[in-house]
C-alpha cells in the first residue's frame, strides 16, 4: 500500500474508468480447476522482478520484528509508460508498545539497476539473494546515513507460497490480451537477524565550520551535528517478505486494501487483500495462508473474509475506521480436511494515519478528490493477536502473536 505514498499526484488523478462488467477481471486461482490445489513453493525465477516495458510498480518488502522492535524495509520500482523509471527505498521501524514513535524515511534511489533478475542494487545500497540454497535475502543501505544504517538478514522457512500458476489477477475484457494485473508472492516465514542504527542530527547554523574551516552543510554527518545515535541488533527474529507488481494504475486496481502480518512462535499468519472498484465489479481477491513454525502450510486458501468491527468515522475523510478485526479463513488443508483459521485484534495502538494526499496543493486535492472520488487513507497498526484454527469443527489451535496490519481506503465502493 505504500505504493500509494510514493507514486504521487500521478497515482490519484485521472477520472474514475467506466464499468467494464464482470468478464473484466480473471482473479488469481481462476484458472484452477476444481479441486485444484490452489497454491505452490515458489521458485528463483518467481522471485525475478519482472520488469516489463509498460506502466508498472514493482516492490520487495521485507517484514522484521523481534521481542522489541516491529518495521519493515521496502523498494519501489516503477516504469512509467516504458519511458521513465524511477526507484525509491522506504524504512519504518518501531517499538511494538510504542508504534507512534517511529523513524520513518523514503529516500529516491540513485543508479539503481536489477541484477541477475533478483538482486537489486543503487547507490549505497544492495538487496542480494544468496546464489547457492535461494532462500537468503541479505539487505545493506546506508542511502540515508543521518537517520539509519540497515544491515538485515532474511533466511526463508519452509515452503513459500504463490497462489494460481503465477500468482497474478488480470484486468481486461479480453482475455489474451489484459491490459492490466496484479502480482503477488510470499515467504510467509523468515528467520530474522540483522543490526540498524538510528541517527539524530540537528541542522548547521548559518556559516558554521566544521573545525577544519570547511562549511557544514544541511546534510552533514559530522559529528559535531550529531544529538543522538541508538544501535539496536535483530538476533532471533522473525520476518515474512512479499514481492509484488502492478501492472496498471493503482487506484484503478484497487478502491481498498487489508493486509495482515501476523508472527509468533510457532506460526505464522499473511492475509493480501482487495477490492476492485466498481469499473471491475467490485471484485475482491483474497489470499492468505498459516504455516507453522518450519514454515509448513496448514492452510493456504483464496476463501477469506475480512471484518472491520466497532469503526468509528474518521471526520477528515469520511472514511469508517475499524477499532477491532477479524480475518477469517477457511479452505482444506494437506489432507484434505475442511480447515478454518481466525485472528481477531483489539487495534488498541495505531502506529500511524497517512494522508496520501497530504503533500499535494490543496487546490488540486479538491479537483482531484471531487472528480476522481479519491481520498486515500492508509491505517497502520501493531498489537497482541489471537490466532485460533479449527480442522473438521475441532480445535487445534488457539495461541497469541504479534500482528501488524494496515487497513488503506482509495475511492468509494
Amino acid at each position: 500500500m505504500w505504493k500509494l505514498v510514493q507514486s504521487g499526484l500521478s497515482v490519484v488523478a485521472g477520472t474514475a474508468e467506466p464499468e467494464y462488467g464482470p468478464d473484466s477481471i480473471r482473479p488469481v486461482g481462476s484458472e484452477l480447476k476444481e479441486g485444484e490445489k490452489c497454491y505452490r513453493d515458489v521458485t528463483r525465477d518467481d522471485l525475478k522482478f519482472r520488469d516489463p516495458d509498460h506502466t508498472n510498480i514493482e516492490t520487495m518488502v521485507f517484514y522484521f520484528e523481534d521481542n522489541v522492535h516491529s518495521g519493515f524495509a521496502q523498494i519501489i520500482h516503477s516504469n512509467l509508460m516504458g519511458i521513465h523509471t524511477n526507484a525509491q527505498f522506504t524504512f519504518k521501524v518501531f517499538k511494538k508498545d510504542e508504534p507512534e514513535k517511529y523513524v520513518w524515511t523514503s529516500t529516491k534511489l540513485e543508479n539503481a539497476k536489477i541484477v541477475d533478475g533478483t538482486d537489486f542494487y543503487a547507490d549505497n545500497l544492495s538487496i542480494v539473494l544468496d546464489k547457492e540454497n535461494g532462500d537468503t535475502y541479505t539487505i545493506n543501505s546506508s542511502v540515508t546515513p543521518k537517520s539509519e544504517v540497515i544491515n538485515l538478514k532474511l533466511v526463508h522457512v519452509g515452503e513459500g507460497v504463490i497462489f494460481g500458476k503465477d500468482g497474478t489477477t488480470y484486468y481486461g475484457t479480453d482475455p489474451e490480451n489484459p491490459w492490466g494485473s496484479m502480482r503477488h508472492l510470499f515467504w510467509p516465514r523468515c528467520r530474522a537477524t540483522g543490526e540498524i542504527i538510528c541517527r539524530k542530527y540537528r541542522q548547521p547554523k548559518e556559516d558554521e565550520t566544521d573545525g577544519n574551516g570547511e562549511f557544514l552543510d544541511w546534510d552533514s554527518t559530522n559529528e559535531k551535528l550529531k544529538i543522538s545515535e541508538e544501535k539496536f541488533e535483530i538476533k532471533n527474529g522473525l520476518g515474512m517478505y512479499v514481492m509484488a507488481m502492478q501492472g496498471m494504475k493503482p487506484h484503478h486496481a484497487a478502491a481498498a486494501w487489508d493486509f495482515l502480518n501476523y508472527q509468533s512462535n510457532s506460526h505464522s499468519v499473511v492475509i493480501m487483500e482487495y477490492t476492485t472498484p466498481p469499473s471491475y465489479n467490485t471484485t475482491t481477491v483474497s489470499t492468505a495462508m498459516v504455516v507453522d513454525k518450519d514454515g509448513k502450510p496448514v492452510l493456504c486458501t483464496l476463501n477469506n473474509k475480512t471484518e472491520h468491527l466497532d469503526t468509528y468515522k474518521d471526520e477528515d475523510c469520511g472514511w469508517m475506521v475499524p477499532r477491532k478485526m477479524k480475518y477469517t479463513m477457511e479452505g482444506v488443508n494437506s489432507e484434505g480436511k475442511k480447515t478454518t483459521a481466525v485472528v481477531t485484534a483489539d487495534l488498541q495502538r495505531m502506529s500511524e494515519r497517512v494522508d496520501v494526499m497530504s503533500e499535494i496543493p490543496q487546490l488540486v486535492k479538491n479537483i482531484v478528490s471531487g472528480i476522481a472520488g479519491t481520498r486515500p487513507y492508509i491505517y497502520q497498526y501493531s498489537n497482541s493477536m489471537e490466532l485460533k484454527v479449527y480442522v473438521e469443527g475441532d480445535e487445534i489451535i488457539n495461541e497469541k502473536g504479534y500482528g501488524y496490519n494496515e487497513t488503506t481506503f482509495i475511492s468509494d465502493i
